[in-house]
């Protein structure tokens, strides 16, 4: 078994906050995570930056009686996005479509209410985005939300991963402006083997970072001074 690259995901997000330097102290810039082993990830990166954290919530659609097939997904701020090749080839009914899309806006939203605590989703239209995740293997999570992202017109939109697989990797440059793959090790068979630490993470981690890093950018800008 080759050694594990970092402790946890935090320290995976250190190493990946100084690749992204470039971005530090830009004013326009938000740091997404994709919950929830993307979170504590991201909450490193948006410290190194100086910038702003939140997550973004994307549930993938998946096909009547092949559920592990992507027929679409959802995202925050109400986009949806289809796959209609496999939409077409299953001959998958609107009815099916509309049933699992209903399904899935349900659970968004409890992790919606549970992370954000009613506080909208951030305005990305015109930002540079940095797209987070603790992970690449496959990358169909990843490339859901991108598509998903797209719809909101950030200016700039940057995936960042402190581990990868290569040709993941390379598949998504044609997607967004940027991928940061800190550490691209070969034989790669998953995510989960290069951290040591590597446990699930909780909806009251998720939480607690995003409560963190909300009043650390407050005390940063001097709110409620």
């Amino acid at each position: 078994m080759p050694e594990p690259r970092f402790d946890d995901r935090r320290e995976g997000g250190r190493f990946l906050g100084d690749r992204l330097r470039a971005y530090s102290g830009q004013s326009d810039v938000q740091v997404l995570a994709l919950p929830r082993g993307g979170v504590p990830v991201g909450y490193e990166v948006a410290r190194a930056l100086g910038a702003p954290l939140d997550v973004f919530l994307v549930r993938k659609l998946g096909a009547p009686r092949y559920g592990e097939l992507a027929m679409g997904a959802i995202a925050d701020g109400g986009v949806r996005v289809l796959n209609p090749s496999v939409i077409s080839r299953l001959g998958i009914s609107s009815e099916d479509i509309e049933r699992v899309t209903a399904e899935e806006t349900q659970e968004l939203a409890r992790r919606a209410k549970r992370y954000r605590e009613g506080r909208p989703p951030p305005l990305v239209r015109g930002k540079t985005v940095i797209l987070v995740d603790d992970g690449l293997a496959t990358g169909s999570t990843m490339r859901a939300a991108v598509a998903a992202l797209r719809q909101q017109g950030p200016r700039r939109l940057v995936v960042g991963v402190p581990v990868a697989a290569a040709q993941t990797c390379e598949e998504l440059e044609p997607e967004v402006d940027e991928v940061a793959c800190a550490t691209t090790p070969e034989p790669f068979h998953a995510v989960g083997q290069w951290y040591r630490h590597f446990d699930q993470t909780s909806d009251e981690e998720v939480h607690a970072l995003l409560t963190l890093a909300t009043h650390e950018q407050e005390a940063s800008h001097g709110v409620g001074r």
